[in-house]
């Protein structure tokens, strides 16, 4: 049973739900955190797609305008899916395959490739890859013993 809290979301949230929500506002953080000089090196060089940006998100990963807008969108949207088990569910289990895809997208282009249009650098090929493993595992162990509707079963 969950209970309302004085500005009307729920107070209770499953384990799950939680997770997506940290998770989705991770993701919105890199988003934004790509879009400033200083934590994004090379900031000059940050293009809208392709593998010409140079840009490197902490120094080490390659990002673009349009990277950085995935990681938006990414986040959003499991910020709204983080509304209920099922959806959280949902997310990160599907989230984390959309990433392992990514990751053997990322191992099998060339990376100065007309490809290479998010741009992704080693470094974001095998962050992909602990992101996928993790979302799933997140996704699969804290789904256990929750119906499809977020409560805890019997």
């Amino acid at each position: 049973m969950t209970s309302m809290s004085s500005t009307g979301r729920t107070a209770g949230r499953t384990n799950i739900q939680k997770a997506t929500l940290a998770v989705g506002a991770v993701f919105l953080l890199v988003g934004v955190l790509g879009f400033i000089p200083g934590i994004t090196s090379n900031y000059e060089s940050l293009g809208f797609a392709g593998h010409g940006s140079e840009a490197l998100l902490l120094g080490i990963f390659q990002v673009s305008i349009l990277h950085n807008i995935v990681h938006l969108l990414f986040g959003v949207a499991g910020i709204a899916m983080a509304g209920s088990a099922a959806q959280s569910r949902n997310y990160l289990i599907g989230g984390g395959a959309i990433y392992l895809v990514l990751w053997l997208y990322g191992l099998l282009i060339g990376q100065d490739s007309a490809a290479n249009f998010v741009p992704v650098n080693t470094a974001d090929n095998w962050l992909h890859f602990v992101l996928g493993v993790a979302m799933i595992g997140l996704g699969v162990a804290l789904s256990r013993g929750t119906a499809r509707t977020g409560r805890t079963t019997a």
